[in-house]
């Protein structure tokens, strides 16, 4: 059938096998055959090539469809098979407006521009349980790896950022230290990474009877921000929030006597997660960062 809807696009048996790389006669023998089995003649033989006949008209115009719609599914489960489409779930709960994991995305997307790439924001524990259940094919947390079942990636490392309101004090500076924010009030999200920035907060800043001010909010990255534009205190947040920029808001750069503070980032997958499209994810991860490790 392919034969014959080669012959009828090129008028001729030889050009026809010239276009399929065969020979001439294994494609007039290939036709031949289905002629022979459909009991009609398709072509009528001529010296200046090959015209469809009657029946070969009427058949010719469903076998061209099936011929169409047949190569475009061999295409599209080749393209499966290694990775080029389908679809990956990437699960995160940090800012998509700038930093890693927002050029990994953008980078993937145009390699894999037939891969659809759906995104799942959620906490921690959300995450885990979608990559367990097989809804997440990877998910992207802070902090450093922890053991648990199925592969566990580190990946890069963003700065801590601290958000200040326009006016205040310490705005004009393009470096922001620990000891000049004990006295300041602090707004933090109780969602991820909330908490464990937190931890980070106090780390830097905890003393023996002094702890630093800090106001918990249920409530989404942003709407801590603009609590902060509107001057109700300061905050802290991971390097890839500030790509969104606020009224009244200013970022700049926590350091100590070591240089910036940092959060790490970590992917975890299932073992047993054989997505193709996973497999070009993960690929495209130890490529940007080649430093990452694996591990079960």
């Amino acid at each position: 059938m392919r034969y014959a809807v080669a012959a009828t696009r090129y008028r001729s048996f030889r050009k026809a096998a010239d276009a399929l790389g065969i020979k001439q006669s294994t494609l007039s023998r290939g036709i031949a055959q289905l002629e022979a089995r459909l009991g009609v003649i398709l072509f009528e033989r001529t010296s200046g090539g090959v015209l469809l006949t009657r029946a070969g008209r009427e058949i010719l115009r469903t076998s061209t469809h099936l011929v169409e719609t047949l190569d475009q599914m061999i295409s599209t489960a080749r393209n499966i098979g290694n990775g080029d489409a389908g679809h990956i779930t990437v699960g995160f709960y940090t800012s998509l407006s700038a930093g890693n994991l927002r050029a990994s995305l953008v980078e993937y997307a145009a390699r894999f521009p037939k891969v659809d790439i759906r995104t799942l924001e959620g906490a921690r524990a959300c995450l885990f349980a979608g990559v367990d259940s097989g809804r997440i094919d990877i998910a992207i947390t802070t902090g450093d790896p922890i053991a648990r079942d199925g592969n566990v990636m580190a990946l890069w490392s963003e700065r801590i950022i601290v958000a200040l309101p326009e006016g205040h004090r310490l705005a004009g500076n393009n470096i922001v230290y620990w000891t000049d924010l004990k006295d300041e009030t602090f707004l933090l999200s109780q969602r991820d990474p909330g908490p464990e920035i937190q931890d980070i907060l106090l780390s830097k800043l905890a003393a023996p009877g002094e702890r630093p001010r800090v106001v918990s909010h249920d409530i989404t990255r942003e709407n801590i921000k603009s609590l902060v534009g509107a001057g109700f205190g300061v905050s802290l947040m991971c390097e890839a929030c500030i790509g969104a920029n606020y009224p009244g808001l200013v970022y700049r750069e926590a350091r100590d006597g070591n240089g910036p503070s940092r959060i790490s980032d970590t992917a975890y997958w299932r073992s047993d997660n054989n997505n193709p499209a996973l497999a070009g994810f993960i690929s495209l991860l130890k490529e940007r960062h080649p430093s990452v490790s694996v591990g079960d």
